[in-house]
């Protein structure tokens, strides 16, 4: 699914019974604003029937009795008429704002366990728009919608009630006109639903191009391309602009209509109210009071029906999302004590959306504490043999092996485990550099292993400079921080995380001499005792490792060590010597 592919709905009915499961934990709440909204419906029928001895008795009879009584009902009516709209409205949107925090939390969730392919076929700002927006939109179809079909149905049927009661003929009449309404709201519904779809994609759009101009604001600076985003996000805005103009002309034309229906509807009755000549003026104004009464309530129901279909579009939407596949996690072996033999045999890949093979038939050793290198042109397959070992990818064929376990028969979280990863793209979090060394290690933060891993990777000589030391914050993505203070703090959590397998994705070519310094040497007491993969940029900074792998094409063609792989003559060395060259 992708972000302008609409989830393929189940159906209008199974959608929002599914939606409703969200509802059922609340169910008492949701009872007591089913009662209050009863009330509501009762008192409007009450005041309509109020009408008849008030006009009858008061006004036409002038009887005392009744012009006592009369006054405090009202009064009372609408005191009871308050209590009911407290328990409906404040009942219904407590359970709604419930429903976003489960939906939310339901969706964060299952986003952080999709696999690695389910985030490069989707924007993240188009999945950050279904998270925010759309449970919106599913929030407002549970309260609003919910508190306008139950109470305003309830209420029609109170007065159609009250209605048959006073004279079945003129109620008869009245009702010959349904059919035009429902044929009316029936295109009404099929208008906004398609609109709605329209909408949420729109809004996906806004927020993938805001979250690329925020994300890369110093790129749209450097290349003066400030007037591209502008106009970028100003088709996406109108594209928005006009769904949600459309819709709004879909429900105003509509709601025109149906107005205009119950207009001749209510000049029928008038007029057979007086061709019949059997009516009282009591039964006449009480009659006419709950068809007029009846005139909010319709109007309600024909507008709620954009509320609806809003809400089911983005409900289809967001349980496409809670729908997709978690990353396979069927193994059931234990990594105890994992001694960091890696192993790769006849391994095969095909990224999902790309017709051409990532990797060949790639096979080679890592043994106990050795330090192999990747090494090979930009998309040689490097960072794909590095992606597969924790299992962010799965071999198409081939296996991959750690110690002696194929690591698609262990479990996710027990493999991660052993591994550490240091990318190339530092990811910070905007938290303190205590807490993002110490990010998703599940025991109490031992603080001597803390500083031990800070002083190691050099962290501690510009931590101390901070007021706050190590719990200053690094900022969004570690912004706060220069380019090799992010590497070295990523290289901290690597130690303290303590694990026998190491991927390093070396990132020093971008630092200046003194951080790639402080690097290096940070990276040198991390691969102690390590196994290590490292996906080697610079070739320099591979002479020592135990082997290198030369990757082309997906393909192994070299290995060896480097003096070796130098005397060949071949790909390695010709590598080798254009960036001597180029340096």
């Amino acid at each position: 699914m992708t972000a302008h592919e609409p989830y393929v709905a189940a159906g209008t009915v199974t959608q929002y019974r599914r939606l409703l499961r969200y509802v059922w934990p609340y169910k008492w709440i949701f009872l007591a604003a089913i009662a209050g909204m009863a009330i509501l419906s009762a008192t409007s029928a009450g005041f309509a029937a109020l009408m008849k001895p008030l006009v009858d008795n008061g006004l036409v009879a002038r009887d005392p009795a009744t012009m006592k009584y009369i006054p405090p009902l009202i009064v009372g009516l609408f005191f009871v008429r308050a209590l009911g709209n407290f328990l409906s409205q404040y009942g219904l949107n407590w359970i709604g704002r419930r429903v976003t925090f489960d939906l939310r939390e339901a969706m964060f969730a299952q986003l952080v366990h999709l696999p690695s392919g389910f985030f490069d076929a989707n924007s993240s700002g188009g999945l950050i728009s279904k998270l925010i927006f759309d449970v919106e939109q599913i929030a407002a179809a549970v309260t609003a919608a919910v508190l306008t079909i139950v109470r305003d149905s309830l209420t029609l049927i109170a007065l159609a009630a009250w209605m048959l009661y006073l004279n079945w003929k003129l109620t008869l009449l009245f009702a010959v006109l349904t059919p035009v309404s429902s044929w009316v709201l029936g295109i009404m519904n099929r208008r906004f639903r398609k609109t709605s779809v329209l909408i949420q994609n729109s809004m996906g759009d806004i927020s993938h191009v805001l979250q690329e101009a925020i994300g890369g604001q110093r790129i749209v600076k450097a290349f003066t391309a400030q007037r591209f985003e502008i106009e970028t996000f100003r088709r996406a805005n109108e594209r928005n602009r006009k769904e949600t103009t459309r819709r709004s002309a879909i429900s105003a034309v509509g709601i025109s209509l149906l107005q205009l229906v119950a207009s001749g509807a209510l000049a029928l009755v008038i007029y057979a109210a007086f061709s019949f000549g059997d009516v009282s003026a009591g039964d006449f104004a009480s009659f006419i009071s709950a068809m007029i009464l009846m005139m909010a309530p319709g109007k309600n129901l024909a507008k709620v029906n954009e509320l609806v279909q809003t809400g089911l579009a983005a409900a289809t939407s967001v349980f496409g999302l809670l729908d997709q596949a978690r990353e396979p996690d069927a193994g059931a072996t234990r990594l105890e004590h994992v001694r960091g033999r890696v192993e790769y045999r006849n391994a095969n890949f095909r990224y999902p959306l790309s017709d051409a093979p990532a990797l060949h038939n790639v096979s080679f050793t890592v043994e106990p504490g050795e330090t192999l290198a990747l090494v090979g042109a930009s998309g040689s397959g490097k960072t794909t043999i590095a992606s597969l070992l924790p299992r962010f990818y799965r071999v198409d064929d081939g296996a991959i092996w750690i110690d002696d376990v194929d690591i698609n028969d262990c479990a996710l979280a027990d493999l991660r485990r052993h591994i550490a990863v240091v990318g190339q793209d530092t990811m910070l979090f905007d938290d303190t550099i205590r807490n993002n060394i110490v990010y998703g290690s599940r025991e109490p933060i031992d603080d001597a292993r803390v500083d031990a891993a800070a002083r190691v990777a050099h962290v501690l000589e510009f931590a101390r400079q901070f007021p706050e030391g190590l719990e200053t914050r690094v900022g969004e993505r570690g912004s706060l921080l220069s380019g090799g203070q992010r590497q070295r703090v990523a290289i901290a959590r690597a130690l303290y995380k303590d694990a026998p397998i190491l991927i390093l994705d070396e990132a020093t070519s971008a630092l200046d001499a003194e951080s790639e310094r402080y690097v290096q040497e940070a990276m040198s007491v991390l691969r102690e005792r390590r196994t290590t993969l490292v996906i080697a940029h610079r070739l320099s900074t591979v002479e020592h490792a135990n082997r290198i792998v030369v990757l082309s094409q997906g393909r192994v063609v070299e290995q060896g060590v480097h003096q070796e792989l130098l005397a060949r003559n071949g790909i390695y060395a010709a590598l080798y010597r254009q960036q001597f060259v180029d340096a």
